[in-house]
């Protein structure tokens, strides 16, 4: 390959994953946006016609989450709300896919951060290997039988680029909480942990 075309082909591909994640983040606040903002022309045109004020759209919609989420926290709503998601929760695959979304929400709900969230890494015996994961449970109480519990906790291991995970139970002298939060941890699951510029590359092995 030509040279030029080579390091041409190089700068291409650093301007590309350097505007890529911008362009995206743009995007998808563009087009919330816009939904929104149709929302809002729709809701207001029988009484303001065609007066409108922009970015009212957005602020419609943080009054209405925020009004979603107090009115959800009520406990004579509760009940209702189980109602509603009893579709979600009873049919094959919906099931599936509703509960495993709704369970990665509560995790991440502030509620739930308070209780024993935390980022640590976990050290096999019998080698150097580490590997980092959030604790999902302190204890395995109220698992089938058939699961040590043992003082043992629970530890989701995310993988690159956010393709799946696993779940260990590993006993709690393997584990040892580390200085991350959650949010810094699963955006460094999401690259692979991939080294960020201006640090030091990793040395080659001397020659055998």
């Amino acid at each position: 390959m030509n040279p030029l075309i080579k390091r041409w082909t190089q700068y291409f591909v650093r301007g590309l994953l350097a505007v890529l994640p911008l362009a995206l983040t743009v995007y998808v606040l563009y087009v919330f946006l816009a939904w929104t903002d149709s929302m809002a022309r729709w809701l207001t045109y029988p009484f303001f016609g065609d007066t409108y004020i922009p970015g009212l759209g957005l602020l419609l919609a943080v009054v209405a989450i925020g009004g979603l989420g107090f009115v959800i926290s009520l406990p004579s709503v509760r009940s209702l709300a189980s109602l509603i998601e009893f579709p979600f929760t009873n049919l094959p695959v919906v099931k599936s896919i509703y509960s495993s979304l709704k369970s990665f929400a509560d995790y991440f709900a502030p509620q739930h951060k308070q209780a024993a969230q935390q980022v640590v890494v976990v050290r096999f015996p019998g080698g150097g290997l580490e590997i980092i994961g959030l604790v999902t449970r302190n204890s395995l109480d109220g698992l089938p039988e058939g699961v040590s519990k043992d003082d043992r906790v629970a530890v989701y291991l995310p993988m690159g680029y956010m393709i799946g995970g696993y779940t260990v139970f590993v006993p709690r002298a393997w584990i040892t909480p580390i200085a991350m939060t959650v949010e810094e941890a699963m955006r460094s699951a999401l690259i692979a942990w991939m080294a960020r510029s201006g640090q030091p590359p990793i040395p080659a092995p001397p020659p055998r």
